[in-house]
């Protein structure tokens, strides 16, 4: 099969791969129609993680199941499915309470609770950019689409960025009638500020320097604010009448930067304190790393950040972090698409074949204008 395989940073190549296959008795093979681009790959695609060279990418995927093992009961050939990026065994203490994102039997990686396929330190499943894909206890992470190929590009948001915003949203502690800030205008962001909107958000604001990016919030109804034109805290107090947000979103991660391009990795989360209301709350699901070779300075390669926690404890926030259970979320956000409340596709961008997804990663990875979210069709 053609897949899409890590070589190094800024490396990626479409190559002849051994069929993705049934290997446990409770898999299923999965035949991609859909795989997207994510941001968090990028992470891995210009060498700031420990990915390791040869393995297949790709954790938002989508399509219709080819084959399913002895132990599969529910899941059928022919069903059209959205695969969650988190692989959980479906019996241990966080899957059976909603925490599939941290399952303790599915990463042998030290350390780790969780896995996810094509993803660096999250166990050694073979991603989904890609012909096919295995998808281990398929009963519990495969969840049943409508047959055919109606909502393909708000389906695709299924397996990571529509949860992920929705979590972000929801770690943050938010109620109808909230003002939310988003920092970071890229799909995870964009995606949060979708997710406020229909919950019942007074006003949403989106931060970002991007046009293209600060087009799609203004497109939604949110507020964008350009942080190269000013200090974005400074922004939001104006709009707000120096009320502030009641609900934050972090949606940038460890490699944050300014708006000239040097990386501060506490910068978000600093502006985040100053931007939310006394007692208010933020929800973090920008990736942060248990380590950073790459970090500008010492303490971040270790993992290590320095933020503005004595003005977060003085206003009494309260802070979420994590990595999105996408089956707490996905079948309501599914149905949500179906009956037209919802509709992430809105940005997508670009559409390409599994073969062109070396420009697709080049283009995406440059922030090129109006390459917001690039879609691979095997």
């Amino acid at each position: 099969m053609k897949a899409v395989r890590y070589n190094g940073p800024f490396d990626v190549s479409v190559e002849d791969v051994p069929d993705a296959r049934i290997e446990q008795t409770t898999d299923a093979v999965v035949r991609i129609t859909t795989t997207n681009i994510c941001g968090s790959d990028l992470h891995m695609y210009e060498g700031r993680t420990s990915m390791e060279v040869g393995r297949v990418l790709g954790h938002e995927n989508m399509g219709v199941v080819e084959e399913v093992g002895p132990g599969v009961q529910h899941v059928q050939v022919g069903d059209r499915v959205s695969v969650p990026f988190n692989i959980g065994c479906g019996s241990c203490r966080h899957c059976q309470s909603g925490w599939s994102s941290f399952c303790t039997r599915t990463n042998p990686t030290e350390g780790m609770d969780g896995a996810a396929y094509g993803f660096a330190n999250m166990g050694p499943y073979d991603g989904g950019q890609a012909e096919l894909l295995r998808v281990p206890f398929a009963d519990f992470n495969l969840l049943e689409l409508p047959a055919g190929d109606e909502h393909e590009h708000d389906f695709t948001m299924l397996s990571d960025i529509f949860p992920t915003g929705w979590h972000g949203v929801t770690l943050s502690g938010f109620v109808p009638g909230d003002r939310v800030v988003v920092y970071g205008g890229g799909p995870v962001g964009l995606m949060a500020a979708h997710s406020a909107m229909i919950r019942g958000a007074t006003e949403v604001f989106v931060v970002d320097q991007q046009a293209d990016r600060l087009r799609l919030a203004d497109s939604i109804g949110a507020h964008p604010i350009d942080f190269s034109q000013g200090d974005p805290v400074e922004q939001l107090m104006e709009a707000t009448k120096g009320a502030g947000a009641d609900r934050g979103v972090e949606a940038v991660g460890y490699q944050a930067h300014d708006h000239s391009g040097q990386e501060h990795p506490e910068l978000v989360l600093d502006n985040l304190v100053s931007s939310v209301r006394s007692t208010g709350g933020i929800g973090v699901v920008g990736v942060y790393v248990p380590e950073d070779p790459g970090a500008a300075d010492e303490g971040a390669k270790e993992g290590r950040i320095s933020w503005q926690y004595g003005q977060f404890f003085t206003k009494g926030q309260t802070m979420g972090t994590g990595q999105a259970p996408v089956k707490r979320y996905n079948r309501q956000l599914r149905d949500l698409i179906v009956t037209g409340r919802a509709t992430p596709s809105f940005i997508v961008s670009h559409e390409l074949p599994l073969t062109e997804a070396v420009a697709g990663y080049d283009h995406f990875d440059k922030r090129e204008d109006g390459w917001t979210k690039v879609l691979l069709h095997p």
